[in-house]
């Protein structure tokens, strides 16, 4: 990240990122795997705080509040302070790969002035590299530009196996493209997706995402010349609800998310019609 980027993030979220990086290493550095992959509390979308976010996230917010501007972040749900600018974070995206020692995790987070979401930044934690972007800024990276799912470099989430939709979903799109990985880091693979290094991510249909998810990509993957889609065609836009849930599809190209949704949303309604396992609809 440059300079002349730096001057331009917005200081709160700035100051988001630099809290989450410090507060992961210093977790990683006193706590061992189980300590922090112990659950200590019940998040704000209803899924289980392991010790990792808690450290992370309680370091994030206490970072923010000079800035005195509202808050949606995983754990701690929905902070108001009055202000018309709103921060969307994800503090510790990755959670059960940091507290294992995997390194892939990812903070991202982004800006909505007045409800509009205007800036984002990601930062691969356990190497500090980032992508930060603005909608009225170019930002120095490009998607791959693929524009077919036959061939292409497709990350997505685990399959959910015991649902028959989606775990046909994920079968069709991975039959498809010629690479699939599961790196278990939405906010950093939608990244890698911004920059070229894979063509597209995917949840096959299983709806796991909250805005805290997506909010960072829904800036920064358009900049890039990529979407951000739903299979059901929710629009990602700003919401203080962290139990509204989003499939996310994040491709290099619009051709390639409209494919992919096609892909994914077929199978999906054939498994669930009684239609063979795979068929594409």
């Amino acid at each position: 990240m440059n300079d002349t980027t730096a001057a331009r993030r917005d200081p709160a979220l700035a100051a988001a990122a630099q809290a989450a990086e410090e507060a992961y290493r210093a977790a990683r550095a006193a706590h061992s795997a189980q300590e922090l992959a112990e659950p200590v509390a019940m998040g704000a979308d209803g899924t289980p705080t392991m010790r990792i976010d808690r450290i992370v996230e309680d370091a994030v917010i206490a970072a923010l509040e000079p800035h005195r501007v509202n808050v949606l972040s995983e754990e701690s749900g929905w902070i108001d302070n009055g202000s018309e600018i709103s921060l969307v974070i994800d503090p510790l995206d990755g959670s059960a790969n940091g507290a294992a020692g995997v390194p892939l995790t990812a903070f991202a987070g982004a800006v909505a002035v007045a409800g509009e979401f205007t800036e984002a930044y990601t930062v691969w934690l356990d190497t500090g590299r980032g992508w930060w972007a603005h909608r009225d800024h170019p930002v120095p990276y490009r998607t791959s530009g693929r524009r077919r799912l036959a061939g292409a470099a497709l990350s997505m989430l685990r399959p959910h196996t015991a649902k028959p939709g989606p775990a046909a979903a994920w079968w069709a799109a991975a039959s498809e493209a010629a690479r699939v990985r599961i790196l278990s880091t939405t906010c950093l693979e939608a990244a890698l997706v911004a920059e070229g290094a894979i063509d597209a991510f995917a949840d096959a249909c299983s709806d796991t995402h909250r805005l805290v998810d997506l909010a960072a990509a829904a800036v920064m993957v358009p900049r890039a010349g990529g979407v951000v889609l739903d299979v059901s065609g929710r629009p990602v836009v700003f919401d203080t609800d962290l139990t509204r849930r989003w499939s996310g599809v994040v491709a290099a190209t619009p051709d390639l998310g409209a494919e992919l949704v096609e892909v994914l949303a077929g199978a999906a309604d054939g498994a669930t019609s009684g239609a063979p396992l795979g068929t594409n609809g």
